[in-house]
Order: C-alpha cells, then structure tokens, then sequence
C-alpha cells in the first residue's frame, strides 16, 4: 500500500519511527517532510502534503504527526476527499476506519509512545470500510458538500 507520511517538529522523531516501521512491512512509503528536526517548522505544509497525496492517489493511506493530534487533522481535512481523524488506540481509528473510511491517521506525540503508535497504524491499515448502507450514504454527503 502507498502510504504518505508527515510530520512538524514536534512529531517529528514518531514519523521517523512510524516510517521505518511501515517500511519494513513492505509498504510503499511517501516522506512528506519534514526530512529534518526544525523547530521553526509549520505543520500545515506536511499536512497539505500529505492530504494531496492521498487525494490524488486512490488505494493510498496517510499518517500526520504533530504534538497534539488537532492542527494536521483540522488541516487535512481542508483538502477535498480527505477523512481524517485522530486517534489514541487502535479501537478508536478501527471504528473510524469501519464506519468512516478514515483515509488519514493523525496521531499526537505528545501523548503517543512509539510501540501504541504501531498499533495504532496497524489497525489503521489492517481495517477495512465496512461499506453498510447508512456509512456509505453519510459519506455521500460529505462529498456532496465538498464539491
């Protein structure tokens, strides 16, 4: 699966953790930034990235890190088709991904150690969309409204 991954300075060292991680699954990976640890950094710029990617390239998942979670969710989700959401376990992004076909994971180093971040993103990207009528016609309201 082509994943693309970004991250600011403050969640910058969990990227790099979740990065090799996925690498060594075999997934198809796409660094968005930052490359480096900048303190001066502004995560919109990752999260744009990152949203466009997934956007642009169906099948593809993403994973946004900042110390909170909220700015690369709020910022993802601006980018038309993008389903963003934050989450603190893996029952939380199974849920969203089952129910909401979550497209990109944001996650919050601040309060994410490295081995949660793993199950998290696990869940993430093991979970299928469970397609029920009523899930897929809400969806169909978002994108209504987004265009």
């Amino acid at each position: 699966m082509r994943i693309f991954i970004g991250a600011d300075h403050r969640g910058f060292a969990l990227k790099e953790s979740i990065k090799q991680f996925l690498v060594s699954l075999t997934h198809d990976v796409v660094d968005c930034g930052n490359d480096r640890l900048d303190p001066n950094d502004d995560f919109p710029d990752f999260s744009f990235a990152v949203a466009d990617g997934v956007a642009q390239a169906s099948g593809s998942r993403g994973i946004v890190v900042c110390g909170s979670g909220a700015g690369v969710v709020i910022a993802s989700n601006k980018v038309a088709g993008i389903r963003a959401a934050l989450a603190y376990s893996p029952e939380e992004i199974t849920r969203n991904r089952q129910h909401d076909d979550i497209n990109v994971l944001s996650l919050a180093a601040d309060w994410t150690d490295e081995a949660k971040a793993k199950a998290i993103v696990t869940a993430f990207l093991t979970t299928a969309f469970l397609g029920e009528e009523k899930y897929a016609r809400r969806l169909k309201k978002i994108q209504a409204r987004e265009k």
